[in-house]
């Protein structure tokens, strides 16, 4: 259930007696010690009331929740709100077997009021942070902006790192890779040295520059050295110079944390970080796994025994670690108040047996596989090396023998770069030794071109800011989650990248407050909080001093505000560009002052594609989206059926194509945005005629009704029209093209099952129930498993699987769904008035403004924007 109180989110949640208090809103008494106002939020006034009927009836109160911060301040403020009259005793325990619950009953204590406040610092500088920065990020960037401790440092990350790629200058070189053939197999092998001198490589280039490292000793190819070279050496004799064999051995990783879990399942599963703590809930819930927030690498002798006997009866006795291997934190600021996840219960249960499906199989597969591998045996290596000289040239060839794979027979971990070989992969070499001589089958000249460093993932951004000591591991899920949410950044091909509005931000915060974005500084704070918790630190001094203190927050704002330019603080200045980025009311446009024909400065603006990120904006685009703001469109040629000009555009959403311009006789001419992958500077006059012409009609359905090619708000689609309104869709992925595919494809796509939303498959058709149209269907969702009729969709009961539920049965549950649907819109519209007068006096409360999503003023729309608080 997690905090029982909080702090206010909102005017709405602040008692009468504190409404007109300058403070209430912060829920923070800043003059009087600091004072927390808590409210008990109203999703858990259902719970508290059950608690305190609960304890009416019982002898005595026993607090159990988790042994750190968090898990304490949650007792207290239950020891708080339920004022018992019975004896109350605080037990904690790390994992939960019969033995620990048991002797955490025998071994009671008191409150730990030095770990309460530690949350409630924590909880309070959150709400300092946010509510003091976030309304001058409104007034000096964009409404609706938030600013966090923890937050704001990981938009930094996503920022520097963008930085780094606009910076990058990509450098080429050229090396040789040879095939060669011995008795008994081929094997490549690669250029090293030439004439005594190393060959340069990715990693002897300057990413700013393109050009060598100064001080580099290699010799550069360029690509006529490299073809001279290849055409030379292939009629010279090749020579095996070295043969080394080196024994080496692999440790299984530790068993899954939080943020290890998260990494993984973003790695293999391509899950993000909020979809893993969803599926992970819902295994918890359903009893299949441990707790899955947890800090610690730490396993239950239960877990042990359980494992081990996995290990036992699947893979045999040679497959078991000699001993018990036990796994110790290094995390910095870990609280390991729970063991590490693993799969529940004294004995796991194989993914087979489990009886799951979809993503809930694969993260518990995961699980379960890393479990068991933390004790098997090591696995044994070999790494081959083996260098062959041909003439002045040195060639290499390296390889992996896998002498006894140990726990790679279980689990392989996953690599943050997409081109590693997984260690688990052998790359064998034929048997050679010093003196023999290879026939070449073939040398070829390579050319590389050094690229730019990677965009965060989730799992990479997740594993740096456990490495810098930022936040909690078991918080990172609902950071990435705001940044995505906020606008700061989109998430695409498991990429984040940051917008234009992260670049504003950032700038402004290292300009004017540069600790509360400083990696080290906030890991600092992170530090002090343990330090609170085991009483080395008073949290009360502590918060005088960083919000009130000469440097304390409060101070930089009152004193930096005034000096702050809105103007200066909206506008993004690129390396490289001769016009700025602004931020908007409708996001980042372009601005350039440029000289008119009649000789006066005029100010040019210009909308930014969204799908432009700020390392990709260079000189060559900005200039032509100012120029077709300046002069209008470019035409591309003519339509041949309607005489009239195509003209290609770009707009908020991306380019499209239009036909004719804009007039009072064709206020809304005909336009189609550019399907994803084709380039504007690619397009030709023909594909822009062929998606101005859709949806166009491939032919007739074997089963009646037309079937039609077209490009909607989702990207291109076949659409089989049964008529009446009935409409039947599938996407255009893949190699398929929207322009040119045909209807035996068409009929080929429709045949397919239909992706629920999400991208997810049905799992199981149960039918057309009597007097309907539309299939019932099963599917597998973040919260589980579900049954879907057209747009309403209803939870399966715990406990029923795919196979387990009727036509009939599901029928029940979607109506039961549907009526509950309409009793909620019958209460909502009946107290609608009610609200309204609501947040009208939130508003005066606060007094921001609000917004649509078009940015156009709304009173009744206002609410307090949260800051990145967990």
């Amino acid at each position: 259930m997690g905090h029982v109180r909080d702090l206010p989110n909102n005017a709405s949640e602040v008692p009468a007696a504190h409404k007109g208090q300058k403070w209430a809103s912060l829920g923070v008494n800043t003059m009087a010690d600091f004072e927390p106002l808590y409210v008990v939020p109203k999703d858990k006034k259902k719970i508290v009331k059950e608690l305190k009927a609960a304890l009416k009836g019982a002898q005595q109160l026993l607090l159990a929740t988790d042994e750190d911060r968090e898990g304490e301040s949650i007792s207290w403020h239950l020891s708080q709100l339920l004022a018992p009259k019975v004896p109350v005793k605080r037990m904690v325990f790390h994992e939960i077997t019969k033995e620990a619950i048991a002797k955490a009953l025998n071994q009671t204590r008191e409150l730990d009021m030095e770990l309460v406040h530690a949350q409630e610092t924590r909880r309070i500088l959150d709400r300092l942070v946010g509510y003091t920065l976030s309304p001058l990020l409104w007034k000096k960037v964009a409404w609706g902006l938030s600013a966090g401790r923890v937050q704001s440092v990981a938009v930094r990350l996503l920022v520097q790192r963008e930085r780094a790629r606009r910076a990058f200058r990509s450098g080429s070189y050229w090396d040789l890779k040879a095939r060669l053939e011995m008795a008994d197999g081929e094997f490549d092998a690669r250029l090293t040295h030439l004439e005594g001198q190393k060959i340069a490589s990715g990693n002897d280039f300057d990413e700013t520059t393109g050009e060598l490292k100064a001080g580099s000793k290699v010799l550069l190819l360029n690509e006529k050295e490299a073809l001279n070279l290849a055409q030379k050496i292939k009629s010279i004799d090749w020579i095996i110079s070295s043969v080394e064999e080196k024994p080496s051995s692999r440790k299984p990783v530790p068993p899954f944390t939080t943020s290890t879990l998260q990494q993984e399942a973003n790695r293999k599963l391509r899950l993000s970080a909020r979809e893993t703590m969803r599926c992970a809930q819902g295994l918890y819930e359903r009893g299949y796994i441990t707790y899955m927030r947890t800090d610690s690498v730490h396993l239950s002798d239960q877990a042990i025994k359980a494992a081990r006997n996995c290990v036992q009866s699947r893979y045999g006795s040679d497959y078991l670690s000699k001993s018990v291997r036990q796994f110790s934190t290094k995390a910095r600021n870990a609280q390991e108040a729970h063991e590490a996840i693993r799969p529940a219960g004294e004995t796991f249960k194989t993914p087979s047996d489990s009886g799951l499906e979809g993503r809930d199989l694969a993260l518990y597969e995961l699980i379960w596989k890393r479990t068991v591998a933390c004790q098997m045996a090591e696995a044994k290596l070999t790494m081959l090396s083996v260098d062959l000289s041909v003439g002045e040239a040195n060639f290499r060839a390296n390889g992996k023998r896998i002498d006894f794979p140990g726990f790679f027979r279980a689990y392989v971990e996953g690599s943050d770069d997409p081109d590693a070989v997984l260690e688990g992969k052998e790359v064998l070499l034929p048997d050679m030794t010093v003196g023999d001589s290879p026939t070449p089958k073939g040398v070829e000249a390579i050319g590389h071109d050094t690229q730019p460093p990677s965009r965060y993932s989730e799992a990479s951004l997740v594993k740096m800011l456990e490495k810098e000591g930022i936040g909690r591991p078991s918080t990172y899920a609902s950071i990435i989650g705001t940044i995505v949410d906020r606008g700061y950044s989109t998430l695409q091909n498991n990429s984040l990248t940051p917008s234009f509005t992260a670049f504003a931000v950032t700038s402004l915060l290292e300009e004017h407050f540069p600790d509360l974005v400083d990696t080290s500084f906030t890991a600092r704070m992170e530090s002090t909080l343990d330090e609170i918790a085991t009483g080395k630190v008073q949290w009360l001094p502590y918060l005088e001093n960083f919000y009130k203190g000469k440097k304390g927050l409060e101070n930089q704002v009152n004193q930096r505000e005034g000096d702050i330019d809105s103007g200066s603080s909206r506008t993004i200045g690129l390396e490289g560009l001769s016009c700025v980025v602004r931020i908007g009311r409708f996001g980042a446009y372009l601005e350039s002052k440029r000289v008119s024909e009649e000789g006066e400065e005029e100010v040019i603006k210009a909308t930014l594609p969204q799908e432009i990120t700020p390392a990709d904006l260079d000189e060559e685009k900005a200039e032509l989206i100012l120029k077709q703001k300046a002069e209008g469109p470019e035409s591309i040629g003519i339509d041949p059926e309607t005489a009239e000009q195509i003209f290609l555009l770009f707009g908020q959403y991306g380019p499209y194509v239009q036909r004719g311009q804009v007039s009072d006789e064709n206020p809304k001419p005909k336009r189609a945005s550019l399907p994803k992958g084709l380039k504007p500077e690619d397009l030709t006059l023909d594909e822009a005629l062929g998606l101005l012409r859709l949806p166009r009609l491939l032919g007739e359905h074997t089963d009646g009704g037309k079937v039609q090619a077209g490009l909607g708000r989702f990207g291109p689609y076949v659409v089989w029209d049964k008529g009446k309104g009935d409409k039947d869709y599938r996407s255009i992925k893949g190699e398929d093209d929207v322009l040119t595919i045909k209807l035996t494809r068409a009929l080929e796509l429709l045949a397919m099952p239909k992706r629920g939303r999400g991208g997810r498959t049905a799992l199981k058709d149960l039918g057309v129930p009597k007097g309907s149209k539309e299939t019932v269907q099963i599917y597998d969702g973040p919260y589980g498993l579900y049954v879907k009729q057209g747009k309403v969709n209803a939870s399966l009961p715990d406990g029923k699987g795919a196979e387990d539920i009727s036509l009939a049965e599901a029928v029940e549950l979607l109506e039961a769904k549907a009526k509950s649907k309409k009793t909620r819109n019958t209460k909502k519209s009946a107290s609608g008035t009610t609200k309204k007068k609501s947040t009208t006096r939130q508003s005066k409360v606060n007094k921001p403004p609000a917004t649509t999503k078009t940015g156009r003023l709304r009173a009744s729309a206002v609410r307090v924007i949260k800051s990145s608080e967990t």
